[in-house]
């Protein structure tokens, strides 16, 4: 659930709002940033609205955002073969600071979930015939 945050910070000329959907664009792109993420992943919706060629850099990420802080759910695919707690963390690490550095926010939680492994240059190899199948 998103929440537009009330007068986030008032100045002498105005006052400043964050829209929770420019914090979740920045959670995206500095998750997406961390060595072992394959994608992001944005369930049945977002996959539809790429597939017809809307760019959704805040796909798989969800926020809640508060007066002055806020809470990100980012949900991911990872690569093969990464351990899955060291690219969690890093993914936890690099959204809280983008936030926090862009924002002024305090990010109080990330929640990484992992909703996928996809192998590396995934193509299929291709077996070579044996000398039975030729003959068929």
């Amino acid at each position: 659930m998103s929440i537009l945050a009330e007068d986030y910070e008032k100045t002498e000329m105005g006052t400043i709002q964050i829209a929770p959907e420019v914090i979740e664009i920045i959670a995206g792109m500095a998750a997406a940033e961390v060595p072992g993420v394959a994608s992001m992943s944005g369930g049945f919706a977002g996959d539809i609205a790429e597939f017809l060629g809307r760019k959704n850099m805040a796909k798989g990420v969800k926020v809640e955002v508060g007066q002055r802080e806020a809470s990100v759910d980012v949900s991911v695919v990872i690569e093969f073969g990464m351990r899955i707690p060291e690219v969690a963390s890093g993914i936890q690490h690099n959204v809280k600071q983008a936030i926090e550095s862009m924002t002024g926010l305090n990010v109080v939680q990330v929640n990484v979930h992992i909703h996928d492994v996809v192998f590396k240059g995934a193509d299929k190899v291709e077996e070579p015939e044996t000398p039975a199948q030729r003959v068929k």
